[in-house]
């Protein structure tokens, strides 16, 4: 029988595992993942990781291995304008680093952090299992029992459901969700430009949504582009002249000439939070226990955190001698998350209602309100401190850069 079952095999699927089987070398720990093996290769995008889960990746031993395909953000503005603005005034600036030398996130290219995090599983002796997803969960007061799509069984003490914002093994649970559309989608795509970004990040809050410009490596940015849905799937399935066109009016020409590398995808938005992340024998992370507007880029972060607080749970629990997946040692993670994630997914569905917003009151409200917080360097220093994860009292070990 398995110690532990990781449904999902993303980035927050294998990090737990690789966070557990670290601390816990003795444990028998199983990923399966729904997609084919090298599915993961065709991964375009890419993901900004703030400093705290920077730490994470160096206990692990793969940060040294990630960093050099990444791109520290060094800076980063804030704008409130509409396409047709002729100038469009920065309300917001923030110094990127906090602390000498440590950037408050990196973009990270998708693919360098899954190679690195299967890497670590191949070393530690995780198995990684592809083409299988949960399609039954039993459970019983010893073990729970995953039922795979190929028909075959797993059993274990304790099952870790990273599968997405659409979660086969939270809706098998019972576990209810928070749901709503926001009519919004995100553009993500990849340009390329004439002149360096510098490590700049810009966030321009347009009517439609924010449209995120963030810096990647060799003259490359990549977009996070917000619209509603309709006009979305339109811009996506037009041509490239058109595409590019409208990118530009939103984008300007400080970088020079823009030209589109790769796809353009579109992914609907909204607001999903599970009202427990924790039923027997099961714990939810990552998507598979909430799933927020990007407007914050803290979706991917949050997933790391749970990650932490959840591998320290475990592996605390297991060297008292206790069942790891007991409702009682499961309770205690989500008692540290919980309210955590609620927290977040209420900032950004307030901040996306706020700035997805083009009345004039409201406006002239928030174009004042960040004016000031420019001006206040402490409150500056404050909000970059908690955008790192730095700021946290309660941050799991991992993310103070500690082992477990």
């Amino acid at each position: 029988m398995l110690d532990m079952l990781v449904v999902g095999g993303g980035y927050v699927g294998l990090s737990v595992a690789v966070a557990v089987k670290q601390a816990a070398p003795h444990l028998n720990v199983t990923v399966v993942e729904a997609a084919p093996e090298h599915a993961w290769k065709n991964d375009t995008r890419a993901s900004a990781v703030i400093a705290a889960a920077a730490k994470m990746l160096e206990i692990f031993g793969i940060w040294n291995e990630i960093e050099p395909e990444t791109q520290p953000i060094t800076k980063m503005i804030v704008t409130d304008s509409r396409t047709s603005d002729p100038v469009r005034p920065v309300f917001l600036t923030f110094d990127g680093e906090v602390a000498e030398g440590r950037p408050f996130a990196h973009m990270v290219p998708n693919v360098a952090m899954v190679a690195a995090l299967r890497g670590a599983c191949e070393r530690l002796g995780i198995d990684i299992r592809h083409g299988l997803g949960a399609t039954e969960l039993k459970t019983q007061d010893s073990h729970a029992t995953v039922t795979l799509s190929d028909g075959s069984t797993l059993d274990c003490r304790l099952v870790v459901a990273c599968d997405g914002v659409r979660s086969k093994l939270r809706d098998l649970a019972g576990i209810r969700t928070v749901t709503w559309d926001y009519g919004q989608s995100g553009i993500v795509a990849t340009v390329e430009h004439e002149r360096p970004h510098e490590g700049c990040a810009e966030e321009h809050f347009l009517p439609a949504g924010p449209f995120a410009i963030l810096p990647l490596r060799n003259n490359r940015s990549s977009l996070v582009w917000t619209e509603r849905t309709h006009d979305a799937d339109r811009l996506v399935t037009a041509d490239d002249l058109i595409f590019e066109e409208e990118l530009e009016r939103r984008f300007g020409h400080k970088l020079g000439a823009l030209k589109v590398i790769g796809d353009k995808r579109a992914f609907p938005l909204g607001l999903t939070l599970a009202r427990a992340f924790v039923a027997p024998r099961l714990a939810l992370a990552g998507d598979a226990a909430h799933g927020i507007h990007p407007i914050s880029g803290q979706g991917l972060n949050l997933g790391f955190k749970d990650v932490a607080a959840l591998a320290e749970t475990i592996v605390e629990a297991d060297r008292l001698g206790l069942d790891i997946g007991s409702i009682n040692i499961l309770e205690r993670y989500q008692t540290w998350r919980r309210f955590d994630t609620f927290r977040m997914g209420v900032t950004t569905d307030v901040l996306n209602r706020l700035f997805s917003n083009d009345a004039m009151p409201i406006r002239i409200a928030r174009d004042v309100g960040l004016g000031i917080v420019d001006r206040l360097p402490r409150l500056k220093s404050f909000f970059i401190s908690q955008a790192a994860g730095t700021a946290a009292k309660d941050n799991p070990r991992l993310l103070a850069g500690q082992t477990i």
